[in-house]
Order: structure tokens, then C-alpha cells, then sequence
């Protein structure tokens, strides 16, 4: 099977580089997957899981946001954060998600519900990422 190369980076290092078989990001409109030799494509990245497939075994990381950018058999991710799933500390990310429902939950009026909200979600996708 044809592979292409994958680099993922954030502002303070080089998450992941390698070729792969199969890249799946959470774009802005829904989960984008890309294959090698993929037509240039340049977007966004929402909150969620990336899921990458070399030679059948697929690994999993969290991405809090970014850009994705594909250009000659390349994808690039510059990413907000992204974590390994062996770098998330899984009762540190259950905690998260219980902290950012109260906050949710109590609705005040001092609170930001988009920020509480967005810190929901970016806490869902790490324990998801965990549990994979």
C-alpha cells in the first residue's frame, strides 16, 4: 500500500513524524480522511481525535485545534497542543471533564459558557484518546 508522510508540530515540538497508510482529523465540517497522493488541501482543525494507520495498527492523539495542510504526498499539522495517548494522565482527564460539566452545570452569571464549553469538549477528546 502506498504511504505518505506525516509530520504533526506545536509550538513546542515535533508531535509525531512518520509515513503512514491512513490520516483521519476532525476538520471544521466534520472528520476529514486523507490518503497518500491526496488532491493540496489547506484547513482548519476543531477540538478532536487523530487518528492515524500504518501497516493495520492505528494509534491515536488529541488535538486541540490547528491547521492541516496537505502538499506533494505531505500532511503537515501545526497544532495548538497535541498529546500521544500515552502522554495523557487519564484520572487527570477524568477530573477535567468532571470540573468543566460542574462549571457547565452551575451556570453562573461570571462564567463563559463558550470557553466552558470548548474546555468540555478539549477534555472529552483527551479521555477519549486515553481510553483507545
Amino acid at each position: 500500500m502506498s504511504e505518505m508522510q506525516v509530520v504533526i508540530i506545536t509550538g513546542e515540538k515535533e508531535v509525531y513524524s512518520d509515513s503512514v497508510d491512513v490520516l483521519v482529523a476532525p476538520g471544521l465540517e466534520g472528520e476529514l480522511g486523507i490518503l497518500p497522493y491526496h488532491a493540496p488541501l489547506m484547513t482548519a482543525l476543531q477540538p478532536g481525535e487523530i487518528m492515524l494507520r500504518k501497516d493495520g495498527q492505528q494509534s491515536y492523539l488529541a488535538v486541540s485545534g490547528g491547521f492541516l495542510e496537505v502538499m506533494s504526498n505531505k500532511v503537515t499539522i501545526l497544532a495548538d497542543t497535541c498529546e500521544r495517548s500515552d502522554e495523557i494522565d487519564g484520572e487527570r482527564a477524568r477530573q477535567a471533564v468532571e470540573r468543566a460539566r460542574e462549571r457547565l452545570a452551575m451556570r453562573e452569571s461570571d462564567i463563559n459558557l463558550e470557553r466552558a464549553a470548548a474546555a468540555l469538549r478539549r477534555a472529552v477528546v483527551r479521555l477519549r484518546v486515553f481510553s483507545h
